[in-house]
Parts: C-alpha cells; structure tokens; sequence
C-alpha cells in the first residue's frame, strides 16, 4: 500500500505533506522522517466543526468543550503522498489529468471576517492569521466567541496559518456587530432579567422559609401543649396522693381517739357509749374538724408536722430546705449505724456549720429533739444519751425524711 503520510521517527507525529514535515523539522529540530501508511486522521466536531489530526486532539477538545460527537473524513482526505515538494506554477496554467482533459486548479482565498473584530483581536496582540482562523471557525459572531476559541486552540500545530476557502464557496455574510449603544442596552436587559430571576428565586425560598417556620412553631406548640397537660395531670396526682395520705393519717386519729374515749370510760366503769346517741356529737366534731387542724398525736405524725412547718416556713429557699433534710437525714442515719459511737450522739449548736444547715432554720432543732436529742450544758450541745437510742424513732424519722426529699409536693398543701 502506498504512502499517506510522513511519521516522525523521533516523536511519532503524522505529516500530511513534505510542506508539513519541513514546518515540523523546522519547529522542532527533528530529520528523521520515513513514509507511513496510516493515514492522518480528520476527525470534523460535528458542533463547532473543528477539525483534530489525532485522538488526542479529539479527547482534549471534548475535555476543553463537552462536544463529544466527531465525525470521522480520514477515508476521505487520505491519498497517497508525494515525496516532491510540487513547484510554483502560473495559476492560469492548466493540469491535466490522467484522463487526458485539462481542468482549472481551484482557487482558495481567506475567508471574509468582521473586519471590526478582527482590528480587536489584532489590538490585544493575537496576529492576523490566529484572529481570521479564530472569528471564521467560531462563526464569527463575537470578540468572546473568538478569544474563547483561541483558548481552546492554543495548541494545534496550525493556529498561525491562514485558513483558505474556496473562491465559490458561498460564505455567509457575518452578523453585524453591536454598536456600545445596542450592548448597553442588551446588556441592561440581561441585568434585569437576572435581577427579576433572582426576586422570584428569593421570594420562593422566603415562602419555604416561612412555610418551614410554620410548621415548626405547630410542633412546638403541641409539644409543649402535650408535655403541660402531662405536667398538670401529674401535679393533679399528686395532690390526691397527698390528701389520701392526709384522710387515712386523720382516719387513724379519730379512731385513736375513739379508742382511748372508750378505754377510759371503761376505767371509769361507765358502760359503752351509744353509737345512735353519740351521732349528733359527731357531725359537730367533723365541722370542727374541718376548720381546726388537729394536732399530731403519735411521734411520727409530729416529725412529718415539724418537716412540714420547715418547709412552709422557707418555702422561698427551696435550697436551704432540701439541704437542711439532707443533713438531718445524715445525722440519722449515723446514730442509727452506730449507736455506740459518741461522736454522732452530740452535736454543738454553735457550730458554723450545723447552724448554716440545720440550726439556722425554724423546725430543724425541734426535729431532733423529737428523735430523742437533748440540750445539756446551758445548750451548748445537743446530745442523745445511749440508753435512750430508739432504732424504731429513728427508722420512722429516716422514712419522713426521705419522703419530704423526693416528694417535690411534700409541704404544699
């Protein structure tokens, strides 16, 4: 097969012509030079219609572009290759071929350009042969469509050579340019047009903003309708747990009190008393029962009266309070772990510290002295002597305690 083209032995290149090969040696420095029988490719871009010579050519336009779609004429452009560099001949003189009829060579000329684009481009330093290929390959519309496409181009072997057309090939007249005033003009309309899109983009997202903000205010609402009605249905517990324990401790009461009225009839041998006559009595002792508090009778119901009038006494220093039943209860229980130990038995009133607790606080000595402590030495201490250690008092004590620190409602009502 003959010919298609000259490779170069030192970097591979593929040369349509000898004309090629001498600019390439030229450029390059390069003699080794052999024929080839693979064909240059022309791979045409079937967008902007830019020829590649090679695959890497195609894949750094598609790289600098996004056009993807190429069309492949090497078929049609190959032709064997002739090694003598032809010689300059009269335009006019005729070329006969190989059928013997003579045919005139065609003639090819620049392609016309906006000539307004042109001085631009020649203006900012590109030479005339780059401006004229790069306004007719980019369709010679703007000045941006030719930079870009000098950009983009940069790198062909060919970008300094004069693109040729035929004499009759019919080249479509270029776009007039637009004068400042008409670019003003455009260009204001552009501005608008993205001002308004940017309203309408801004006035969507407020909607969203708004519609979102909504949405989350409901949620929080119900959640916080939801967590006051738990909160409320609790506190409502609460206080009926609370007025239940205050009916039984008034239920055993007035029936200790019904107890000791019997057995001191029964001492004083008078005979039992009618239930039947003793009614009317009893709806008055239950109206008064129900205006005047009845005093505590056992010793725990004294020490859950006392915590209580502790705490309604300082019901502003919740603090202070629930610090004050802590140390008490410590003091308990150390005297109920150790009983035989003296040190937890007596404690000094003017201690800083007993006094910032408990001893500051109206209720909190009472309490102790309900637990069995007593002043002794002019009330310097208060001491609880050996023999008088009650693990049952001190067992109740610690149990009203606790209670008053974990019932949040222990003293409200």
């Amino acid at each position: 097969m003959a010919g298609v083209s000259l490779k170069c032995g030192d970097c591979g290149a593929l040369l349509k012509s000898v004309e090629e090969a001498q600019e390439h040696a030229e450029l390059t420095s390069h003699s080794n030079f052999s024929e080839s029988t693979e064909a240059v490719l022309n791979l045409i871009c079937t967008i902007c219609s830019k020829p590649c010579r090679s695959k890497t050519e195609s894949d750094l336009h598609t790289k600098r572009t996004g056009h993807t779609e190429f069309v492949d004429k090497t078929s049609e452009a190959a032709k064997p290759i002739s090694l003598e560099v032809p010689k300059a001949t009269d335009e006019s003189q005729e070329v006969v071929d190989a059928s013997g009829s003579s045919s005139q060579p065609q003639e090819m000329i620049a392609p016309e350009v906006d000539k307004k684009l042109l001085e631009e481009l020649e203006a900012m330093g590109f030479p005339t042969a780059r401006a004229t290929r790069a306004l007719h390959y980019s369709g010679n519309t703007s000045l941006e469509a030719a930079v870009n496409w000098v950009v983009e181009h940069e790198n062909d072997s060919d970008i300094d050579e004069m693109p040729l057309v035929p004499v009759n090939t019919k080249v479509e007249a270029p776009k007039p340019s637009l004068t400042p005033e008409e670019m003003k003009i455009k260009a204001q309309e552009l501005r608008e047009r993205a001002r308004k899109k940017k309203e309408e983009e801004d006035k969507r997202m407020e909607r969203e903003k708004e519609k979102e903000r909504i949405r989350v205010g409901k949620e929080l609402l119900e959640a916080k309708r939801i967590e006051e009605e738990n909160e409320r249905k609790r506190i409502l517990a609460l206080r009926r747990a609370e007025k239940e324990e205050e009916q039984r401790a008034r239920e055993k009461i007035r029936q200790k009190l019904e107890e000791d009225k019997a057995e001191r009839r029964r001492k004083l041998g008078l005979p039992p008393e009618d239930p039947a006559a003793v009614k009317p009595s009893a709806s008055v002792v239950q109206e008064k029962k129900t205006f005047l508090p009845v005093k505590p009778v056992t010793k725990v119901e004294q020490m859950r009266e006392c915590l209580r009038s502790l705490k309604q006494n300082h019901k502003d220093e919740d603090a202070k309070v629930k610090r004050a039943f802590h140390t008490l209860l410590t003091y308990i229980g150390n005297v109920a772990k150790n009983p035989d130990e003296e040190k937890f038995r007596k404690i000094r009133l003017t201690n800083p510290s007993f006094q910032e607790r408990v001893g500051g606080l109206k209720g909190g000595i009472e309490f102790l002295e309900l637990c069995g402590f007593e002043k002794i030495e002019g009330g310097e201490f208060l001491f609880l002597p050996r023999d008088k250690v009650e693990m049952a008092v001190l067992n109740s004590a610690g149990s009203e305690l606790n209670s008053a620190i974990v019932n949040p409602f222990f003293g409200v009502l």
